[in-house]
C-alpha cells in the first residue's frame, strides 16, 4: 500500500487487534496469505468504529488486477466511499455484512457476492466478525473518495 502510517494502527494496539483477528480467522479454519496485515483506521483513530484489516494477495497494476481479504470486527465499518475508475467484486467468505450502496442497503451473508461498478458509493459493516474477498482492478489510493472529509484532504486518501 505504500507509506501510509497515518492510516494504520500502530504499536501495541496494532499487534493486539491483528492477533485478535487472526485468532478468529483460525477458529473458522482459514489461513491468511503470508503478507503483512494492514489494520486501517483511515486516519480517524477510531478503529473499533471505523476500520478494517486488509490482507493483500496481489495488486498487479501492470496486469490490471488486485485481490485482498478484508476483515471487519462486529460493528466495525469500512467508511463510505467510491472510486472513479476501480471496479470491485466482493465475496463474503465468513460472517455477514451490511452493505450501504448509494441510498440503499443490503445484507450479504457468507457465500454471497456483489459487484461494485465505478462511481457507486459503498461501505460495509460487520454483523458479527466478517471476512470478505475483494477481487478488483488495481488499488490506487488517489482513486478512493470518502464521504467523511476527515479522511485525507478533501476526502481523498
Amino acid at each position: 500500500m505504500g507509506d501510509y502510517d497515518h492510516l494504520e494502527l500502530q504499536g501495541s494496539e496494532r499487534k493486539e487487534r491483528v492477533e485478535q483477528a487472526l485468532r478468529r480467522i483460525e477458529k473458522w479454519g482459514l489461513k491468511m496469505p503470508d503478507v503483512a496485515p494492514l489494520p486501517l483506521h483511515f486516519g480517524l483513530d477510531e478503529f473499533d468504529k471505523t476500520g478494517e484489516i486488509e490482507f493483500w494477495i496481489a495488486n498487479e497494476t501492470d496486469s490490471g488486477y488486485c485481490g485482498k481479504f478484508l476483515f471487519v470486527f462486529d460493528g466495525q465499518t469500512c467508511p463510505y466511499h467510491f472510486h472513479k475508475r476501480k471496479h470491485e467484486t466482493f465475496f463474503v467468505v465468513r460472517g455477514s455484512v451490511r452493505m450501504r450502496l448509494g441510498e440503499g442497503e443490503r445484507v450479504l451473508a457468507a457465500g454471497e457476492r456483489l459487484s461494485m461498478p465505478p462511481g457507486l458509493g459503498h461501505s460495509f459493516t460487520g454483523i458479527g466478525d466478517a471476512l470478505l474477498l475483494e477481487v478488483s482492478m488495481p488499488t490506487a489510493l488517489e482513486d478512493s473518495f470518502f464521504e467523511d472529509k476527515r479522511i485525507g484532504e478533501e476526502g481523498v486518501v
